[in-house]
């Protein structure tokens, strides 16, 4: 089998694609969990914002922390159009899915509700 050439013209160094090729990779969870909390009541409503907290993120899917069991189930019927709507206010894809888990929802001064 014969080697192909390879054309040097398009050799770059890997300093400066392994910046690219990162951002690519990984993702600042932490910077995308503070954009979704930011735009999370705007989108998804005051009544469902006052149930609910986005919780983490891994990769595109986001853990959203819910009062209860029934908000759980409820919220599993909006939930690609919850997805669409974040993914919308931030004028990118972010979201490609949302677990909903029962668990602490934190107030805006850090204390449990």
């Amino acid at each position: 089998m014969k080697k192909k050439k390879t054309d040097k013209s398009q050799v770059l160094p890997i300093g400066q694609i392994l910046p690219d090729v990162l951002n690519d990779c990984r993702r600042d969870s932490a910077a995308d969990l503070t954009t979704v909390a930011a735009i999370w009541e705007a989108v998804v409503g005051a009544a469902i914002a006052e149930n609910t907290q986005p919780a983490a993120f891994k990769g595109r899917l986001l853990l959203v922390h819910v009062s209860s069991s029934v908000w759980l189930h409820q919220l599993q019927f909006v939930k690609d159009d919850l997805i669409d709507k974040v993914n919308g206010a931030a004028d990118r894809l972010l979201v490609k899915d949302i677990i909903f888990k029962i668990g602490p929802l934190e107030s805006e001064t850090g204390s449990i509700r």
